[in-house]
């Protein structure tokens, strides 16, 4: 179960971290429900102004305490001149966090009705908010691994969305499939 509420994070006074864990608590106190997987979602939405990454970050620790997985999700930042900036802002913060599993972009073309935090333009040219997701998806890539499967010949790598190349090699030929 992932419990997702709307812009705890970017400090919506209606939902604070503090309802947000007394709901969760309440959820999982119900008969039946010991033992199911549980996760935290947060709603990312910033209006326009600069962020309150110190509201954010004591929000994510407080909600850190829960000891479940944290998503920032539809992270999105309103229009404005320092957008790029402001995003760069949010989710270095997220990404940072240690609770901070994941983050999903809440983002799209104008075409699509998305108004907030879009990557490409009307024409379908990159948008600095894009510039600014490809500088850090580069930063915080992957890079390279080796890896080698245990003895039931699996291989457990967590690696960031993107495409890969994957080379596979066996050592006892001389075979060396690419996928």
């Amino acid at each position: 179960m992932s419990l997702t509420s709307l812009n705890i994070a970017s400090g919506d006074e209606a939902s604070c971290p503090a309802k947000y864990i007394k709901i969760l608590k309440e959820i999982l106190s119900f008969p039946g429900v010991s033992g199911m997987s549980a996760a935290i979602g947060l709603q990312g939405h910033f209006a326009s102004g600069q962020p309150n990454l110190a509201y954010m970050r004591s929000g994510l620790d407080l909600l850190a305490t829960t000891v479940l997985p944290i998503w920032l999700t539809e992270a999105s930042v309103d229009p404005q001149p320092s957008q790029a900036e402001y995003l760069e802002e949010v989710l270095r913060e997220s990404y940072s966090h240690p609770a901070v599993e994941g983050i999903i972009m809440f983002s799209g073309p104008a075409q699509a009705g998305f108004n907030t935090t879009m990557l490409a333009d009307e024409t379908f040219k990159n948008t600095a908010a894009r510039d600014v997701v490809c500088k850090l998806i580069q930063e915080w890539g992957t890079g390279s691994h080796i890896a080698t499967a245990d003895n039931r010949g699996v291989v457990d790598i967590s690696l960031h969305h993107d495409d890969y190349d994957v080379t596979v090699t066996y050592p006892l030929i001389h075979w060396k499939p690419f996928m």
